[in-house]
């Protein structure tokens, strides 16, 4: 089987290196990730992008950015879980291609604000 986060023909499923962090090569494509391989590609860009959200730059330890925050969010537009997950994992929608870690309050904003 080819192993989605790294590209290569990996048989080796949750012991694969690249789960571990090693080697993978971003960005992967998300439509193409079981909920495992996700939370791998979502670690990884945490560790890329040194524990900060790549849209609003705070620390994804701590809650987003006070600007982020204060944007009036319409939960209805979202699945009841969206909000559970503290750490999303950004992709676009029209290529695939996974962009990086982000807030649950970020994803909401790209998604509501900006179509993303």
């Amino acid at each position: 089987m080819t192993c989605p986060p790294c590209n290569h023909n990996c048989n080796q499923g949750r012991d694969c290196p690249a789960r571990k962090g090693e080697n993978m090569k971003l960005p992967v494509d998300y439509k193409s990730l079981s909920p495992w391989d996700r939370r791998a590609v979502r670690e990884e860009y945490i560790k890329v992008q040194s524990g900060k959200c790549c849209h609003c730059g705070g620390s994804l330890d701590s809650p987003a950015t006070r600007e982020m925050l204060e944007k009036k969010i319409n939960r209805s537009l979202f699945p009841k879980t969206f909000f559970q997950y503290p750490v999303h994992l950004h992709h676009c929608h029209d290529t695939g291609k996974t962009i990086g870690a982000v807030h649950n309050q970020c994803n909401a904003v790209l998604w509501q604000y900006h179509g993303e």
